[in-house]
């Protein structure tokens, strides 16, 4: 039986943590697309190599392709003068074999002709009509590439899993693969809620305010590797709830922006502990306290704070790691860098407390202004923590800025 915890029961971050992690999956769906739209998607299989990279010996300079041995000795005083057979390009074929005494005009990346076994760059060459003064001697194997040097037919080149980078689409191509096999992106549907919320392009009522969650949220799906589909504003009812939740039956994930706090008009928990299970709703953290994750038809559900920070301070902290593991993505790597407090903060109790920062010339200040602020995490480069049982850090203290956009 799975454990539920109601708001009055807050789970430390760590243990929302695990929990969103024990009972998220990763998505096994795959398709085949081009090339061009494999980037930063998660490949679906082994690549092994079924040719070899480059597929024949070329030349790694500008210059001519001789038998080494013609060169021993060769210096700017006592010079080796080879004979001029052909001139090969990138891209052309040579047709001649060297013989002893003879050099190619070669270009970088032009396949080398038979029998030769070095290249000697231009730089110190001369040359005069059909000869050229070789000054510096090289050795069997100078500035050649070699067939297979970078990939031998039959190695397993990516493996399955890989995140596809710039770099490993260059892995593809090399290899001539148009086509790749990678998994599909998770389906998320964000659902904006509330009869206080006003669609962005639309007039404002009394008392309303534009949208902002919705689309913040939505755009962190989208970044960390969802698709996203975009329910228009839910009004504060059961059933109007009730049907939108439900979309998770087509879909991977839920994402409810606000709706998950305690008053009498938050119906999310309510509304998921009838159709699946509330795994925990409330968290020790400050802001983003009431934050709910559940299972419907074993799907994960996120209800979001309805405050602008809070939201997306928490997508932060529990919806991306969800996302990415949904999705098969690396985890996001947070990068912190040492700076010295501008000014005293004093933490609030019990609560583990994640303070907005903005970062100039090495000092940290904070940008927080209050949970119903978009701003203290649009003006914001980073963010330190507070642990719980921190009361203070002073003013020029040392701390460790998380970096949001890393």
């Amino acid at each position: 039986m799975i454990k539920k915890t109601p708001f009055k029961l807050l789970l430390s971050h760590e243990e929302a943590v695990k929990i969103i992690s024990e009972n998220v999956q990763p998505i096994d769906r795959v398709e085949w697309v081009s090339l061009d739209e494999a980037f930063k998607r998660v490949l679906a299989e082994d690549l092994v190599a079924d040719r070899f990279v480059p597929p024949f010996d070329r030349s790694a300079m500008d210059g001519y392709a001789v038998k080494a041995e013609d060169t021993f000795g060769a210096s700017s005083f006592n010079p080796k003068t080879l004979v001029l057979r052909e001139v090969v390009y990138a891209g052309t074929v040579p047709h001649e074999t060297l013989k002893r005494g003879d050099c190619t005009q070669i270009a970088t990346g032009g396949p080398l002709p038979e029998s030769a076994d070095a290249v000697v760059m231009i730089e110190f060459t001369e040359r005069d009509g059909e000869n050229v003064k070789v000054f510096k001697p090289v050795y069997p194997g100078a500035n050649i590439s070699r067939k297979g040097e970078d990939i031998e037919e039959g190695k397993l080149v990516l493996n399955h899993g890989s995140y596809l980078t710039s770099a490993k689409i260059g892995v593809f191509a090399a290899l001539g693969r148009e086509r790749v096999k990678v998994y599909e992106k998770p389906q998320v549907v964000v659902v904006p809620t509330g009869s206080e919320v006003c669609a962005v392009g639309t007039k404002l009522g009394e008392g309303q305010v534009y949208d902002i969650n919705s689309h913040t949220l939505a755009a962190i799906a989208s970044e960390n590797g969802a698709l996203v589909t975009r329910f228009e504003i839910v009004p504060d009812t059961h059933e109007a709830l009730e049907g939108a939740i439900n979309t998770v039956q087509d879909k991977d994930m839920v994402v409810v922006a606000g709706g998950s706090s305690v008053g009498e008009r938050d119906l999310l928990n309510g509304i998921i502990e009838q159709l699946g299970t509330v795994l925990f709703h409330g968290v020790q953290v400050k802001p983003g306290k009431p934050t709910l994750f559940g299972l419907v038809d074993e799907k994960p559900v996120f209800g979001m704070p309805g405050y602008p920070t809070s939201c997306l301070s928490n997508a932060h902290l529990f919806l991306i790691p969800a996302l990415r593991k949904l999705a098969r993505l690396p985890p996001r790597i947070e990068k912190g860098v040492k700076a010295r407090l501008s000014e005293r903060v004093v933490s609030s109790s019990g609560r583990k407390q994640f303070l907005t920062v903005q970062l100039r010339d090495g000092i940290a200040y904070p940008v927080f202004r209050h949970s119903g602020a978009i701003t203290s995490m649009a003006d914001a480069d980073g963010y330190i923590v507070l642990p719980t049982n921190v009361d203070v850090i002073e003013k020029g203290d040392e701390v460790t800025v998380l970096l949001l956009n890393e």
